[in-house]
């Protein structure tokens, strides 16, 4: 296990994985899913908090709870060539939908809103 990664390696990491499992049980967003689908790396996370809505249909999606269902998401993502390359595809568009600026746009959009209550 490497530990602590600094941010400027975690893309050739991403890029070197044949995939990303993250099966979190509580997420704020997102990141580490959204990071990976931008370096065109398939996903396999949680079908709970707002990892869905962040990947969309970009990734596999299981119950983090569900061992068996972890175990068969990653054998289908190690042996099925064909998923692999479907799910790097959609997730390099999904990725395009987020960007800081389009938070912040978004963010600031709803303050101004809030002001004019």
């Amino acid at each position: 296990m490497p530990g602590y990664v600094p941010d400027e390696y975690l893309p050739t990491l991403y890029s070197g994985a044949i995939a990303l499992v993250y099966v979190s049980l509580y997420e704020g967003f997102g990141l580490p899913p959204l990071e990976a689908m931008a370096c065109g790396t398939p996903v396999l996370t949680s079908n709970v908090t707002s990892l869905p809505e962040v990947v969309g249909d970009a990734a596999l999606t299981v119950d983090p709870y569900d061992v068996d269902a972890i175990a068969e998401g990653i054998k289908r993502l190690i042996g099925d060539d064909n998923l692999r390359k479907e799910l790097s595809q959609k997730g390099l568009v999904r990725a395009k939908l987020f960007s800081w600026d389009r938070t912040a746009e978004v963010t600031w959009s709803v303050l101004k809103e809030a002001a004019n209550l």
